[in-house]
């Protein structure tokens, strides 16, 4: 089975970060070339790609001046415009200079904060500038190696300064954008302040402009925390913040692979695009994910640039391939019938009936035979069967 050809309407958005990326890690130098921006943006639109993504540093150098920024920024626009791209969201580096090195929002040193904020607030205004309507916020370098050398108290208070002071700049601009966190536990920092969904979540609740503040979720990052991405992209719905999202592929407990989308735990990945394109099985009225489906993925190290658009083919054809697989999962009879074994549809029904009073629940005589329940076959494992016998062929 091969997957078809991608097109615009599949929104399949890559960071130019990723194609990009020329290689470099902690143990070597770059293994290819780098090219222009826009010559990125010009090969993802031939391969099929609707949008593209950018920090602001992956499109112009940071100690660049005011016009060159903006010649190459417009450049980039020009060329996005003229390959019929979006360019969906825009980020911001506060974690590549060694003047970030204890972070942007949290540094110990407030002129470091000062700066940092600054910078954020400079690349939101160009967000807007070219069209986003995301701005992802990836608290890189937020956090610590050392357990003594941060007042924890004072961090999670500056975090929620910056975060309140970038939404509420939004607000007051009327700018069409909204603020992702993407949450990471740990990798450049020892370990990384908000490291998952639900500390971001918790994070997001405290904020004075929380409205406009939700989630980017990424697989490895999620993965490397050891938790279910499926799940955390649930709950991301479920609280009404799965505002974008980073699809690559991870296999285990591992540095951040940042691997092509379904070369890691593959079943977990299918389940995430059944749940992206099918939505919650046994519960249609529920929330269903509309943005982009956006790749934050580095070709490897061992590819040349002709492996840099093999790799991001890969990305997208894996996705096509499992959202048909799930199609047929989900249109399945036998799948229909284990999911009604199972009692998927039952959960969405309320524990207490509506308008039952709590009196009156506690006092009702139900009939349940608590030992005569124990007795139930669920049946998950022909279930997760079905899915696997899909999966594979």
């Amino acid at each position: 089975m091969s997957p078809r050809t991608p097109t615009p309407q599949d929104r399949f958005s890559f960071g130019l970060w990723t194609v990009g990326w020329t290689g470099t890690d902690p143990f070597g130098g770059p293994s290819r070339p780098a090219l222009d921006p826009w010559e990125y943006a010009e090969r993802l639109a031939a391969l099929g790609a609707w949008g593209i993504t950018f920090h602001d540093n992956d499109v112009y150098p940071f100690d660049a001046d005011e016009q060159t920024a903006r010649d190459r920024v417009g450049r980039l626009k020009s060329a996005a415009d003229a390959a019929g791209l979006v360019i969906e969201m825009v980020t911001t580096n506060t974690f590549s200079h060694p003047v970030f090195k204890d972070g942007g929002l949290t540094s110990n040193d407030r002129g470091v904060r000062r700066f940092g904020l600054r910078k954020v607030l400079q690349a939101v205004d160009l967000a807007a500038e070219v069209g986003a309507t995301t701005f992802v916020m990836w608290g890189g370098r937020e956090g610590s190696e050392y357990d003594g050398s941060k007042d924890l108290h004072s961090a999670f208070e500056r975090y929620k300064e910056g975060l309140d002071t970038v939404a509420g700049y939004i607000t007051s601009q009327g700018y069409d954008l909204r603020v992702a966190l993407e949450p990471k536990p740990n990798e450049p920092r020892g370990d990384i302040f908000l490291p998952t969904v639900g500390h971001a979540l918790a994070m997001i609740a405290e904020l004075e402009h929380g409205d406009v503040v939700g989630l980017n979720p990424e697989t490895g990052h999620e993965q490397m925390a050891n938790l279910n991405y499926t799940h955390q992209l649930a709950q991301a719905l479920w609280s009404g913040k799965l505002f974008h999202l980073d699809l690559n592929g991870q296999r285990g407990l591992k540095y951040d692979q940042d691997l092509v989308f379904g070369h890691g735990d593959l079943l977990s990945a299918f389940f995430t695009v059944d749940l992206l394109e099918n939505g919650f099985a046994g519960n249609p009225d529920a929330p269903r994910y509309d943005g982009p489906r956006h790749f934050d993925y580095k070709p490897s190290r061992t590819e040349h640039l002709e492996g840099v658009w093999a790799s991001a083919e890969a990305c997208m054809g894996t996705y096509l391939l499992l959202a048909e697989k799930a199609k047929a999962f989900r249109a399945d009879p036998r799948v229909t019938e284990a999911m009604e074994y199972a009692g998927l549809g039952t959960l969405a029904e309320p524990t207490i009936a509506d308008g039952e009073s709590l009196e009156a629940f506690r006092a009702a005589d139900d009939g349940f035979d608590p030992e005569k329940a124990a007795e139930r076959d669920f049946g998950f494992v022909r279930l997760n069967q079905l899915a696997v016998e899909h999966l594979v062929g």
